[in-house]
């Protein structure tokens, strides 16, 4: 794949933790980046936000609110790795939807190729710019709009169960399985507009473990261990 779209979640950057950042589990990422940075394939990261904010839980704060602030989230996300990514060696630039003063560049496509050709990592913060979407839609959306080769969706869990592992012990991973399938049967990989986005637009998705060892760059170079979502 010469171009894809990394998703992390906010709660795997915490590590142990679960709040704030872990440093070692974001150099760890760095270095398998920019290990395929290296050898010339173009990475777009989304991060999710919730190692600060889980708004949707809360029945105090107005949606479209929750929603904003978990939207500045996952910029504050992207300014901490971004850094953490460029410490190591990498070029990076991080796009948001909205305006962000000097923090951010506004996001067009033109915009986002023209830094991958520079062979920069680009960060798409700020998810879709509107309440109502999730990080997931985000990704989706933004892997379309640059015609990325597929989603990376570094997870807690090495792959898709028919069932919750952690609640039955005897739950079963697939190795592929449909978008088409993930919608039938409620597997909540991404949420139901993502899907969707997805299946309309062929948008493979890969599942996998951010917990083992090269899990990242393993998916690129042909030792996946998890489960490819097809269209």
């Amino acid at each position: 794949m010469k171009r894809i779209l990394l998703k992390l979640s906010g709660e795997a950057l915490a590590g142990d933790k679960k709040t704030g950042f872990d440093d070692d589990t974001i150099l760890m990422v760095a270095g398998q980046v920019k290990e395929l940075v290296d050898k010339g394939t173009q990475v777009g990261v989304v991060i999710g936000g919730g190692n600060f904010w889980r708004g949707r839980t809360s029945e105090n704060i107005d949606r479209t609110k929750a929603d904003q602030i978990g939207m500045l989230a996952t910029i504050m996300n992207c300014i901490y790795v971004s850094e953490i990514f460029r410490s190591v060696g990498m070029m990076t630039n991080i796009l948001t939807p909205f305006e962000c003063g000097s923090f951010t560049k506004l996001f067009s496509k033109d915009r986002a190729n023209k830094y991958f050709e520079k062979g920069m990592v680009v960060f798409f913060a700020g998810g879709t710019g509107h309440p109502y979407f999730s990080t997931d839609t985000g990704v989706v959306l933004r892997a379309i709009e640059v015609e990325a080769d597929g989603i990376l969706l570094a997870k807690a869990i090495d792959g898709v169960y028919d069932s919750d592992p952690k609640q039955n012990p005897a739950a079963v991973r697939y190795d592929t399985i449909t978008i088409q399938e993930v919608i039938d049967k409620q597997l909540k990989v991404v949420d139901l507009t993502a899907s969707i986005l997805a299946m309309e637009n062929r948008m493979p998705m890969y599942v996998f473990s951010l917990n083992e060892e090269n899990s990242i760059v393993n998916t690129i170079y042909g030792k996946f261990n998890g489960t490819r979502v097809t269209v």
